[in-house]
Protein backbone atom coordinates (compact mmCIF):
# COMPACT_ATOMS: atom_id res chain seq x y z
CA UNK A 1 0.00 0.00 0.00
CA UNK A 2 1.41 3.35 -1.06
CA UNK A 3 0.30 6.93 -0.56
CA UNK A 4 -1.11 8.87 -3.51
CA UNK A 5 -1.42 12.51 -4.51
CA UNK A 6 -4.65 13.59 -6.21
CA UNK A 7 -4.47 16.95 -8.01
CA UNK A 8 -7.30 19.40 -7.35
CA UNK A 9 -5.79 22.36 -9.17
CA UNK A 10 -2.41 22.56 -10.89
CA UNK A 11 -1.81 25.98 -12.49
CA UNK A 12 1.13 26.38 -14.84
CA UNK A 13 3.03 28.80 -12.59
CA UNK A 14 1.83 28.43 -9.01
CA UNK A 15 3.18 30.62 -6.24
CA UNK A 16 2.55 28.06 -3.53
CA UNK A 17 1.28 24.54 -2.90
CA UNK A 18 -1.42 23.24 -0.56
CA UNK A 19 -1.60 19.64 0.66
CA UNK A 20 -5.00 18.59 2.02
CA UNK A 21 -4.87 15.74 4.52
CA UNK A 22 -7.80 13.48 5.44
CA UNK A 23 -8.58 11.83 8.76
CA UNK A 24 -8.21 8.19 9.70
CA UNK A 25 -9.37 5.46 12.03
CA UNK A 26 -7.07 4.88 14.98
CA UNK A 27 -4.81 1.87 14.40
CA UNK A 28 -6.59 0.58 11.30
CA UNK A 29 -3.97 -0.90 8.95
CA UNK A 30 -6.27 -1.28 5.93
CA UNK A 31 -5.74 0.64 2.71
CA UNK A 32 -7.31 4.03 2.15
CA UNK A 33 -10.17 4.20 -0.35
CA UNK A 34 -11.06 7.44 -2.17
CA UNK A 35 -14.71 6.79 -1.24
CA UNK A 36 -14.21 6.67 2.54
CA UNK A 37 -16.08 9.38 4.41
CA UNK A 38 -12.92 10.68 6.06
CA UNK A 39 -11.46 11.23 2.58
CA UNK A 40 -14.59 12.69 0.99
CA UNK A 41 -14.97 15.08 3.92
CA UNK A 42 -11.93 17.02 2.70
CA UNK A 43 -13.03 17.38 -0.94
CA UNK A 44 -15.04 20.59 -0.37
CA UNK A 45 -12.24 22.00 1.76
CA UNK A 46 -9.74 21.38 -1.03
CA UNK A 47 -12.06 22.93 -3.61
CA UNK A 48 -12.64 25.99 -1.44
CA UNK A 49 -8.91 26.52 -1.05
CA UNK A 50 -8.41 26.08 -4.80
CA UNK A 51 -11.07 28.71 -5.56
CA UNK A 52 -9.59 31.13 -3.05
CA UNK A 53 -6.15 30.64 -4.57
CA UNK A 54 -7.34 32.03 -7.90
CA UNK A 55 -4.93 29.88 -9.92
CA UNK A 56 -2.00 31.08 -7.84
CA UNK A 57 -1.95 27.92 -5.71
CA UNK A 58 -1.47 24.30 -6.68
CA UNK A 59 -3.75 22.14 -4.53
CA UNK A 60 -3.36 18.39 -4.00
CA UNK A 61 -5.22 15.91 -1.81
CA UNK A 62 -3.09 13.26 -0.13
CA UNK A 63 -4.42 9.72 0.19
CA UNK A 64 -2.52 8.02 3.00
CA UNK A 65 -1.00 4.58 2.64
CA UNK A 66 -3.05 3.29 5.61
CA UNK A 67 -6.18 4.41 7.42
CA UNK A 68 -4.63 4.27 10.89
CA UNK A 69 -1.60 5.39 12.85
CA UNK A 70 1.03 3.11 14.36
CA UNK A 71 4.79 3.08 14.87
CA UNK A 72 5.54 1.51 11.47
CA UNK A 73 3.27 3.54 9.19
CA UNK A 74 2.04 6.97 10.20
CA UNK A 75 0.38 9.80 8.29
CA UNK A 76 3.44 11.90 9.15
CA UNK A 77 5.49 9.55 6.97
CA UNK A 78 2.96 9.98 4.18
CA UNK A 79 3.18 13.78 4.49
CA UNK A 80 6.98 13.58 4.21
CA UNK A 81 6.60 11.46 1.07
CA UNK A 82 4.10 13.96 -0.36
CA UNK A 83 6.39 16.92 0.34
CA UNK A 84 9.12 15.21 -1.65
CA UNK A 85 6.74 14.70 -4.56
CA UNK A 86 5.71 18.36 -4.33
CA UNK A 87 9.35 19.46 -4.51
CA UNK A 88 9.88 17.25 -7.56
CA UNK A 89 6.81 18.63 -9.30
CA UNK A 90 6.79 22.29 -8.26
CA UNK A 91 10.29 23.10 -6.98
CA UNK A 92 10.99 25.04 -3.80
CA UNK A 93 7.60 26.70 -3.36
CA UNK A 94 6.08 27.49 0.02
CA UNK A 95 3.65 24.83 1.20
CA UNK A 96 0.53 24.84 3.37
CA UNK A 97 -0.83 21.74 5.12
CA UNK A 98 -4.58 21.55 5.79
CA UNK A 99 -5.70 18.49 7.73
CA UNK A 100 -8.74 17.16 9.58
CA UNK A 101 -8.76 14.87 12.64
CA UNK A 102 -5.73 12.56 12.37
CA UNK A 103 -4.79 14.59 9.30
CA UNK A 104 -4.78 17.66 11.50
CA UNK A 105 -2.43 15.92 13.89
CA UNK A 106 -0.17 14.91 10.99
CA UNK A 107 -0.13 18.52 9.76
CA UNK A 108 0.90 19.85 13.18
CA UNK A 109 3.62 17.23 13.58
CA UNK A 110 4.92 18.00 10.06
CA UNK A 111 5.14 21.76 10.58
CA UNK A 112 8.91 21.61 10.93
CA UNK A 113 9.62 20.86 7.28
CA UNK A 114 11.47 23.88 5.83
CA UNK A 115 8.98 24.19 2.97
CA UNK A 116 5.93 24.41 5.23
CA UNK A 117 4.83 28.00 5.81
CA UNK A 118 1.24 27.47 6.98
CA UNK A 119 -0.63 24.75 8.85
CA UNK A 120 -4.38 24.50 9.41
CA UNK A 121 -5.59 21.74 11.74
CA UNK A 122 -9.36 21.22 11.65
CA UNK A 123 -10.76 19.41 14.70
CA UNK A 124 -7.38 17.70 15.21
CA UNK A 125 -7.23 14.41 17.11
CA UNK A 126 -4.29 14.77 19.48
CA UNK A 127 -2.42 12.92 22.18
CA UNK A 128 -1.72 14.69 25.48
CA UNK A 129 2.00 15.02 24.77
CA UNK A 130 1.69 16.28 21.18
CA UNK A 131 3.42 19.55 20.30
CA UNK A 132 3.62 21.57 17.11
CA UNK A 133 6.83 20.58 15.34
CA UNK A 134 9.57 23.21 15.59
CA UNK A 135 9.78 25.39 12.51
CA UNK A 136 8.78 28.71 10.98
CA UNK A 137 5.23 27.83 9.92
CA UNK A 138 2.27 29.94 10.99
CA UNK A 139 -0.24 27.61 12.60
CA UNK A 140 -4.02 27.77 12.96
CA UNK A 141 -6.11 25.29 14.93
CA UNK A 142 -9.87 25.36 14.28
CA UNK A 143 -11.97 23.32 16.71
CA UNK A 144 -15.69 22.90 17.24
CA UNK A 145 -17.00 23.19 20.77
CA UNK A 146 -19.25 20.13 20.35
CA UNK A 147 -16.59 17.74 19.00
CA UNK A 148 -17.02 14.43 20.83
CA UNK A 149 -14.36 12.50 18.89
CA UNK A 150 -11.34 14.80 19.17
CA UNK A 151 -11.52 16.69 22.44
CA UNK A 152 -11.40 20.49 22.05
CA UNK A 153 -9.53 20.65 25.37
CA UNK A 154 -6.60 18.78 23.79
CA UNK A 155 -6.10 21.32 21.03
CA UNK A 156 -6.52 24.17 23.52
CA UNK A 157 -3.76 22.64 25.64
CA UNK A 158 -1.52 22.23 22.58
CA UNK A 159 -1.87 25.92 21.74
CA UNK A 160 -1.20 26.86 25.37
CA UNK A 161 2.01 24.79 25.30
CA UNK A 162 3.33 26.69 22.30
CA UNK A 163 6.25 29.06 22.76
CA UNK A 164 5.19 32.73 23.12
CA UNK A 165 7.21 33.54 19.99
CA UNK A 166 5.48 30.88 17.92
CA UNK A 167 2.79 31.95 15.48
CA UNK A 168 0.01 29.68 16.75
CA UNK A 169 -3.64 30.65 17.01
CA UNK A 170 -6.87 28.82 17.77
CA UNK A 171 -10.34 29.61 16.48
CA UNK A 172 -13.31 28.09 18.29
CA UNK A 173 -16.37 27.19 16.21
CA UNK A 174 -19.37 27.30 18.52
CA UNK A 175 -21.55 24.24 17.95
CA UNK A 176 -19.10 22.63 15.55
CA UNK A 177 -18.89 18.83 15.60
CA UNK A 178 -16.15 16.47 14.49
CA UNK A 179 -17.45 15.67 11.00
CA UNK A 180 -17.66 19.40 10.14
CA UNK A 181 -21.08 18.90 8.55
CA UNK A 182 -22.52 21.54 10.83
CA UNK A 183 -20.89 24.92 10.07
CA UNK A 184 -19.09 23.35 7.09
CA UNK A 185 -18.73 26.69 5.31
CA UNK A 186 -17.14 28.19 8.41
CA UNK A 187 -14.45 25.52 8.52
CA UNK A 188 -13.84 25.79 4.78
CA UNK A 189 -13.66 29.58 4.70
CA UNK A 190 -11.32 29.79 7.69
CA UNK A 191 -8.94 27.27 6.12
CA UNK A 192 -8.95 28.98 2.73
CA UNK A 193 -8.61 32.45 4.25
CA UNK A 194 -5.62 31.53 6.41
CA UNK A 195 -3.80 29.69 3.63
CA UNK A 196 -4.17 32.47 1.06
CA UNK A 197 -3.23 35.13 3.61
CA UNK A 198 -0.02 33.35 4.63
CA UNK A 199 1.11 31.94 1.26
CA UNK A 200 -0.06 34.76 -1.01
CA UNK A 201 -0.22 37.75 1.31
CA UNK A 202 -3.90 38.27 0.55
CA UNK A 203 -5.88 40.43 3.00
CA UNK A 204 -7.93 38.18 5.33
CA UNK A 205 -11.62 38.07 4.53
CA UNK A 206 -12.71 36.81 7.93
CA UNK A 207 -12.34 38.75 11.15
CA UNK A 208 -11.26 35.61 13.03
CA UNK A 209 -8.31 34.92 10.73
CA UNK A 210 -7.39 38.61 10.73
CA UNK A 211 -7.30 38.51 14.54
CA UNK A 212 -5.08 35.43 14.60
CA UNK A 213 -2.67 36.91 12.08
CA UNK A 214 -2.57 40.09 14.18
CA UNK A 215 -1.29 38.03 17.10
CA UNK A 216 -4.36 36.91 19.02
CA UNK A 217 -4.10 33.27 20.13
CA UNK A 218 -7.74 32.64 21.17
CA UNK A 219 -10.57 33.69 18.86
CA UNK A 220 -14.20 32.67 18.42
CA UNK A 221 -15.67 32.36 14.92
Amino acid sequence: MTARLLPVRTPRRPEGVVLVLHGGAGRDATAVSPTQLSVLRMVPVARRVARAGRRRLAVHRLLNSHRGWDARTTPVMDVAWALERVREQHGDLPVALVGHSLGGRAALLSAGDPAVRAVVALNPWLRPDDRVAAGDAQVLVVHGTDDRVARPEASAALVARGRPSREVGRIEVVGGRHAMLRHARTYESLAADFVTAVLLGSPPRTSAVAAVLAGERWVQA
